[in-house]
């Protein structure tokens, strides 16, 4: 009776032993894992909208060669039926993939497998436990080549993006769809324009058919040619400003001092003469009329009248300040009758809006 108590002992520590060895002889096999740091930036969410799509996340396993990641959409969001590898960048710690239709060595395989699905399959290269994949769908994708094709949303509500595959990692992203993603601001800015005479009275002081005179602020008038006052303009117009002048020549009484008229001349001592050109500085905008610019010599006109204006100058978009320095010539004949010579000259700034 002892002995067969000590057999049946004998079996028993014998079978557990044997399942022991049993189990720890088995090959050791992957296990799932869930993905960590999960995101799909879409480049919309408005509903039944295309938009591209950059997912990242990071697989605790790895995809070893030949494995499969496999995206799975709902919500009847649908995958463009051309959309191919040329549409996909996918990067493995932030490094390009090569990708193809189907995979070949290193190169990977990329195929959308129905309105929903799209199927990555690694080549060669296996990626290690704890990379970081990013995978780039639409027009976001530049590697190879410039996606064309994008995902469009499904209905308002949510969307769910299942990632799958053989590569045993699985992980899900929610994505708010919404009606509407975009926010309409508007603002307006107004029109607006500055012109400023620095100086309202201005004089070319006794005249002399021996010597030419050009007017000075201090109405005393000099020999030497000056600048008598400046025009300072600014405007926001997209099609810039016009600078006109109108206004009689030097007139007393019944009795005038010629104007030069539209076409330039020097200063010509002795007959009579009255006239201005400009200079202008700052901005790049406006062009001072031909006939009121052409002072290499210098030269002056004047065409203007007491009912007709004359261009000064006309800028073509906005502009910052731009300063026009305005320059008066006064000569006489010796036969000019005498008086006291006046007129007044009226500048004007148009804004082109």
């Amino acid at each position: 009776m002892h002995f067969m108590k000590n057999i049946s002992k004998f079996l028993v520590v014998t079978t557990i032993i044997s399942s022991m060895s049993t189990f720890l002889l088995l090959p050791n096999k992957a296990m799932a894992a869930s993905l960590t740091a999960l995101s799909d930036t879409q480049s919309t969410i408005k509903a039944a909208t295309a938009s591209n799509h950059d997912i990242t996340f990071t697989t605790p396993t790895g995809v070893a060669s030949g494995q499969t990641i496999i995206l799975t959409w709902d919500n009847s969001t649908s995958v463009n039926a051309s959309l191919d590898y040329t549409d996909i960048d996918v990067l493995d710690d932030g490094a390009n993939v090569t990708l193809a239709a189907s995979p070949s060595g290193a190169t990977w395989g990329a195929v959308r497998t129905s309105a929903t699905v799209i199927t990555l399959t690694n080549g060669t290269t296996a990626v290690g436990a704890g990379s970081v994949i990013r995978i780039k769908i639409g027009t976001n994708a530049t590697n190879q080549s410039t996606g064309v094709r994008q995902i469009t949303n499904g209905s308002a509500g949510t969307t769910s993006l299942a990632i799958t595959g053989t590569f045993t990692d699985t992980g899900t992203i929610t994505t708010p769809i919404i009606a509407d993603d975009v926010v309409n601001v508007t603002a307006t800015v107004g029109q607006t324009i500055t012109f400023t005479v620095s100086d309202n009275t201005i004089g070319f002081g006794t005249l002399s058919a021996s010597t030419a005179h050009y007017a000075t602020g201090d109405t005393n008038g000099t020999t030497s040619d000056t600048a008598a006052h400046t025009i300072a303009v600014a405007t926001n117009a997209a099609n810039g400003y016009t600078i006109s002048l109108q206004g009689a020549t030097l007139t007393s009484g019944a009795n005038t001092i010629d104007a030069i008229g539209s076409t330039s001349a020097s200063s010509s001592t002795g007959s009579e003469q009255f006239g201005i050109y400009a200079t202008k500085s700052g901005g790049v905008n406006a062009t001072i009329t031909t006939r009121y610019s052409d002072n290499a010599t210098p030269k002056f006109a004047y065409n203007a009248t007491a009912s007709t204006s004359d261009t000064l100058s006309t800028g073509t978009s906005a502009t910052a300040t731009e300063t026009y320095s305005i320059h008066y010539l006064a000569n006489i004949a010796a036969t000019t009758e005498a008086g006291s010579y006046t007129t007044n000259i009226t500048y004007v700034g148009t804004g082109n809006f």
